[in-house]
């Protein structure tokens, strides 16, 4: 009998998804599979993404890395939620927060009692009632308390990080490496094929040394080196519904004390990110180039720093969509060489972190059935479309036509998943959400209310509850997160004391 199982993993390109996968899986496979990563640093990386969503935390767990070191070592700061500003319209401000609405009762969610509440004119706006969209704007946090009730908002405090992407991936790389994973400085100048079905054999460095393997992971970014260039497994295009296509990026200086969110503000034709560190700011303009161009994304971006910039920013190019096979034959992409949407609601370094542990739970042996092959793609495709369906949201949903680029957002079609929830939403609060998909209905809620799209009913079943009784009940929840927000300590203060950088 041969072996057939996997024994010798190639990974292309470094970065944050090299890195990562490559620390996931030497933890997740130990000894079994020798891994071998392969990067150029003439190449360099993207190394914008400095937000997450709190799913990290568990790739942190799993692979044995506490918050303290980890936050210490890159700079990191906390993150509750993001803050959207001029979305709807110019003047509003609103919170996509982590954590929960309320609690629900009787399996209505809360903000189905918010919706009638409001309407009565007995309850403020939706934000007061989550301990994350109340705590971020007055710069507090905290993790979950142990020692707070079982019913507490304080008990179970969902947060992500912001932290400096090049120095998250010298860190997994340090991880990875004490694990036993090789990695190789070079340049790719060639990949070889097997005939008979076209799987990669070797890539061939321009030293000339072939580096073969079994299975391959393409986490060379945008250009997708393995998986397009080699295998051609096409790229589906959602300019039609993402129209940004640039991001211009500088840091610049701190100025205060970091918040624990990121702020995203709307722009003439896109938007601008702000996402604190301990050291620095990142900031970034992420525009359509067809309404604007480089250089005045540039002067807009550097109108809007809170600090002096840091360097100069630099222009990055891509195209919203997904890789139509981005698991081909024997090859896996991961990260940008898979997909991307823009980071709107910092999904990127999450959908790294997806795709390595669906792979770990689909992992193949060296045939890569294609019965495997078809479910990961599937899985995958599902995830990024939803996603993408969100972050499709925040444009669509919006009064604004000051702008050509806002006014052809506002008058788009959209996918039909997302123009059926949209319609529902719209009529009773009601949405329909798949469990397997990322964002939680509370986060749907927040956007869809945030950007103005007002339900004209709400569930019938929360009439049962008396006005008086409904009155007290949203007073009692407001008064409960504002309680536990005045309990916790400044993010600053929290950083100083547990985590601060040297």
């Amino acid at each position: 009998m041969t072996d057939s199982a996997i024994r010798h993993i190639v990974i292309v390109g470094g970065g944050t998804a090299g890195w990562m996968a490559a620390a996931g899986l030497a933890r997740i496979l130990g000894q079994a599979c020798s891994i071998r990563l392969v990067e150029s640093e003439q190449i360099g990386t993207i190394g914008v993404g400095e937000s997450t969503v709190p799913h990290l935390k568990l790739f942190n767990d799993l692979l044995g890395i506490d918050d303290v070191s980890f936050v210490r070592q890159t700079q990191g700061t906390f993150k509750l939620g993001t803050q959207f500003v001029d979305w709807a319209r110019i003047g509003d401000c609103y919170m996509h927060g982590f954590g929960t609405l309320g609690h629900d009762i009787s399996l209505l969610p809360f903000h189905q009692f918010w919706l009638k509440a409001h309407r009565l004119g007995i309850a403020e706006e939706l934000g007061a009632y989550s301990l994350h969209t109340v705590a971020g704007p007055q710069g507090k946090f905290t993790p979950s308390v142990t020692n707070a009730p079982q019913n507490s908002p304080l008990a179970d405090i969902a947060y992500a990080y912001h932290f400096d992407a090049g120095l998250y991936g010298r860190f997994l790389r340090d991880y990875a490496e004490k694990l036993g994973v090789r990695r190789t400085e070079g340049r790719i100048v060639d990949v070889r094929q097997r005939g008979e079905d076209g799987f990669v054999e070797a890539v061939v460095l321009e030293s000339g040394e072939h580096i073969e393997g079994n299975l391959f992971l393409d986490c060379s970014g945008f250009r997708g080196l393995l998986i397009e260039q080699a295998l051609h497994a096409g790229y589906e295009d959602w300019s039609h519904w993402l129209p940004c296509n640039r991001a211009v990026a500088v840091s610049c200086e701190t100025a205060g004390p970091p918040t624990p969110f990121v702020r995203c503000t709307a722009r003439g034709a896109g938007w601008q990110w702000r996402i604190p560190l301990q050291n620095r700011i990142g900031n970034g303009y992420v525009y359509s180039s067809a309404h604007l161009g480089d250089d005045e994304a540039a002067a807009t971006l550097l109108q809007h720093l809170d600090g002096r910039p840091i360097g100069a920013p630099r222009v990055l190019r891509f195209t919203a969509g997904q890789r139509r096979k981005p698991w081909d034959k024997n090859v896996v992409a991961i990260g940008l060489a898979a997909g991307f949407v823009e980071p709107l609601e910092s999904t990127t370094i999450y959908m790294v972190q997806s795709a390595v542990t669906r792979l770990t739970r689909l992992w193949p042996e060296r045939d890569c059935s294609e019965a495997l092959r078809d479910c990961y793609n599937g899985q995958t495709a599902f995830e990024i479309e939803r996603i993408r369906d969100f972050i499709i949201l925040h444009f669509c949903a919006t009064e604004r036509d000051d702008t050509p680029f806002w006014n052809d957002c506002r008058t788009m079609a959209v996918p039909e998943p997302l123009a059926n929830n949209i319609r529902l939403f719209r009529d009773s609060g009601r949405f329909y959400r798949n469990a397997e998909e990322l964002f939680a209905l509370t986060s749907w809620v927040e956007v869809m209310i945030g950007q103005r799209i007002l339900p004209e009913r709400w569930d019938p079943l929360v009439d049962q509850m008396p006005d008086a009784d409904l009155r007290q009940f949203m007073t009692g929840v407001k008064d409960v997160i504002a309680h536990c927000v005045d309990a916790m300590p400044p993010h600053q203060a929290f950083i100083e004391g547990h985590c601060k950088a040297g």
